[in-house]
């Protein structure tokens, strides 16, 4: 997975941030900018992703690049997409931020330093015990059948051996 991760990243080796305005003029939505570029929050349970059951791969809705997949996925009752992990090969930034009045360990992606969401020692123990909170407006997901024409074949496979692509 890791090797199929980064051959996925090697895609974004001249990535350059956009400006706010870029991303609106990409299409990304008021609440995507806010969320990503200045830290903010979306609310539980009204976002897109936190009960999403689909196979597939979750991207950072800024650059685009892996970070989860549906596989470390679980349902944490917070009401926000939780994983056991990101993906191996995606080494995340992690930070210790006070803005809540206690300490939180904010992640953040590696390539486009968007605002993802958290981690929390509060996970499914048999999976290591940690869950990644994140906000689905950081958040792109791409459907396992989708995988292959977005350039994600090498993922995919790594990912889902066992799945077989519709027939065109």
């Amino acid at each position: 997975i890791a090797a199929a991760v980064l051959v996925a990243k090697e895609r974004l080796r001249s990535w350059r941030a956009p400006s706010d305005e870029e991303l609106r003029r990409q299409g990304l939505s008021e609440l995507q900018i806010r969320v990503t570029r200045h830290d903010g929050t979306e609310p539980a349970f009204r976002n897109t992703y936190w009960n999403n059951h689909e196979a597939g791969i979750y991207l950072d809705s800024v650059s685009g690049e892996p970070l989860y997949a549906s596989t470390d996925k679980f349902d944490s009752g917070t009401g926000w997409p939780s994983f056991v992990r990101a993906l191996p090969g995606t080494e995340l930034r992690a930070n210790t931020e006070y803005n809540m009045g206690f300490a939180r360990t904010e992640v953040r992606s590696p390539i486009a330093n968007s605002h993802l969401g958290h981690i929390f020692p509060d996970g499914p123990k048999d999976r290591g015990g940690m869950r990644h909170c994140a906000n689905s407006a950081s958040l792109r997901f791409v459907p396992v059948d989708e995988m292959d024409a977005e350039g994600f074949s090498d993922l995919r496979r790594a990912l889902f051996p066992n799945h077989k692509q519709p027939e065109l």
